[in-house]
């Protein structure tokens, strides 16, 4: 399965984008799906996952800002992010599960896209 990610880029203090992840097989199958960022010279950390279910999970840092939601039938994640700061600059990725059934923020993902740059400015 790949995984391609879209949607990234630049926006003012205050604004929002939406980040699309289009998948070549059936995202219907995945036990989880989730975004993941990575700031530069840090470690990759997890910030929203959608479960086979939609059952959501996100981390402290987005919650009540960001909104991770899925199409089966186009096989495509989204991430809503909205009220950006400069703190959400960096690099996202989208990433899948096939075989752990947990589904929360974590980072160790079967699948892997290449990742998308946010990039907030002040």
């Amino acid at each position: 399965v790949q995984l391609v990610e879209s949607g990234g880029g630049l926006v003012e203090s205050g604004g929002s984008l939406r980040l699309t992840c289009a998948a070549s097989g059936n995202i219907a199958g995945f036990y989880c799906m989730a975004w993941v960022r990575q700031f530069p010279g840090k470690e990759r950390a997890g910030i929203a996952t959608i479960a086979t279910d939609g059952t959501t999970t996100y981390a402290d840092s987005v919650k009540g800002r960001f909104a991770i939601s899925k199409d089966n039938a186009k096989n495509i994640l989204y991430l809503q992010m909205n009220n950006l700061s400069p703190e959400d600059t960096a690099l996202y990725y989208c990433a899948a599960e096939g075989i752990l059934p947990e589904c929360y923020t974590r980072t160790d993902f079967e699948f892997w896209g290449q990742g998308t740059q946010v990039t907030v400015s002040s």
